[in-house]
């Protein structure tokens, strides 16, 4: 899988410069010239890692920096601006940066540096799983539905985590009582459908336009069903 780079920029021509620099270096690329149009690219994409100019025309940059460290802890930030005083670095990295690259910048640093987030984050957690609005980082034990956090039971996470992880395929009763109950368990399955039912209601909490939702299949099992 490409690993998904956001470049926050509003400069057309550097933003452009950098998209196509970074598909050339075989990454998806998704360009946001502006702090809202990245806060929507934020909750459509899990990037792996973000280039971010702290100088954007409606939001500060730093804040814009904490706010997204804080909705996705693990994404690799890398901040690209003119702002260059030791005092400015200081407050970028605090702001959950994890590494500063000022303008102008040579290409092909810059990249080497985007290579080697990149694979710090590879050899670190796994990325989370994406469906629609659905977001279930299983490393973190984090389900977010539509930028808002799921409060879930253990049993209950570990049961969306795996329907999450067969989007669009049906997994039966026995595959999910074996995955996510003791594999001694000889009580009723019952209880599967009462966490089944609980976790729709909690997906249909979330009204948005991409949620994805639990198809029950009659004597079968379930699946979650991409928007």
């Amino acid at each position: 899988m490409e690993p998904e780079v956001l470049v926050i920029e509003d400069d057309v021509s550097i933003g452009r410069s950098l998209e196509q620099a970074l598909v050339g270096q075989g990454f998806c690329v998704t360009l946001a010239p502006d702090g809202a149009s990245a806060r929507r690219a934020f909750t459509r994409v899990v990037p792996d890692l973000v280039l971010l100019d702290l100088g954007l025309p409606d939001v500060d940059g730093v804040d814009l920096c904490r706010e997204l460290r804080a909705f996705q802890p693990k994404v690799s930030i890398l901040v690209l601006t003119a702002r260059h005083d030791e005092v400015d670095i200081v407050v970028g990295l605090d702001a959950g940066a994890n590494d500063y690259v000022t303008k102008p910048f040579r290409l092909a640093e810059l990249l080497a540096r985007v290579r080697a987030q990149l694979r710090g984050r590879e050899a670190g957690t796994p990325r989370p799983i994406v469906v629609g609005d659905l977001e279930v980082d299983v490393a973190a034990r984090r389900a977010i539905a539509g930028g808002r956090e799921l409060q879930l039971r253990p049993r209950a996470f570990d049961l969306l985590a795996l329907l999450a992880s067969h989007a669009g395929i049906a997994v039966t009763r026995e595959e999910i009582m074996e995955e996510c109950w003791d594999e001694h368990w000889f009580g009723s399955t019952k209880t599967l459908d009462v966490h089944i039912s609980q976790l729709r209601i909690k997906l249909r909490e979330e009204m948005t336009p991409q949620r994805p939702t639990i198809t029950v299949l009659r004597r079968v099992g379930y699946r979650l069903d991409v928007p």
